[in-house]
């Protein structure tokens, strides 16, 4: 459990990194989402959700991290959340995905910030202070930075948590989301991995 708890550490500073990096060095940072094509030693190849393939160099001591179903019931005052939403058309914002973070990474890329899983998609990290059961699903309450945030989640929502995950998980065809870094001649690397593992894919 103590190693598992470093890797979700450092994918919290990775997941920091992606979500608040300034707008003038966004290119700096590119979430890469697809299914591995092959590891090759240090080199790991993704058949992105756009069709390409892409070579991401995992550093030294790279780590994987899964994901684990969890359901709304889960969500509860005090927890903190990353919410990935888009504004609904009477108003307000409405959840794509929801991930409860481990308690150890509280307080991980806390804000609201643009996100790139739909277009005008927003994620929001931030602590629970309410979770109102709504005709279908719940409207969360959520703080951040001293501002608060309502956003509703439908029963169908996938909601996750980080759960224990291996390099030998990263088999072809595994879903995997990774947050990585752009160097100047346009190479990726990256040291965590968070990878779909029991039939469960990572939907941030």
């Amino acid at each position: 459990m103590r190693a598992f708890s470093a890797v979700v550490t450092g994918l919290g500073i990775a997941l920091l990194s992606a979500a608040t990096i300034p707008a003038a060095s966004a290119a700096e940072t590119v979430r890469v989402r697809g299914t591995v094509e092959s590891v090759d030693g240090a080199k790991l190849t993704v058949k992105t959700r756009e069709g390409n393939s892409t070579a991401i160099k995992l550093n030294d001591n790279w780590k994987v991290t899964g994901v684990a179903k969890a359901s709304l019931n889960d969500i509860k005052p005090g927890d903190f959340v990353g919410i990935a939403s888009l504004p609904k058309s009477r108003g307000g914002d409405g959840a794509l995905e929801v991930l409860i973070f481990p308690a150890g990474m509280k307080g991980t890329g806390e804000g609201s910030y643009p996100w790139d899983l739909k277009p005008n998609s927003t994620m929001t990290n931030a602590t629970v202070t309410n979770a109102v059961k709504d005709v279908d699903g719940r409207n969360i309450t959520v703080t951040f930075h001293g501002k608060e945030k309502t956003i509703s989640v439908a029963d169908n929502t996938t909601v996750v948590t980080f759960a224990p995950a291996a390099q030998a998980d990263l088999k072809p065809g595994t879903t995997v989301f990774v947050p990585s870094q752009k160097a100047d001649d346009g190479t990726l690397s990256t040291g965590n991995v968070v990878a779909g593992t029991n039939g469960v894919v990572p939907p941030m």
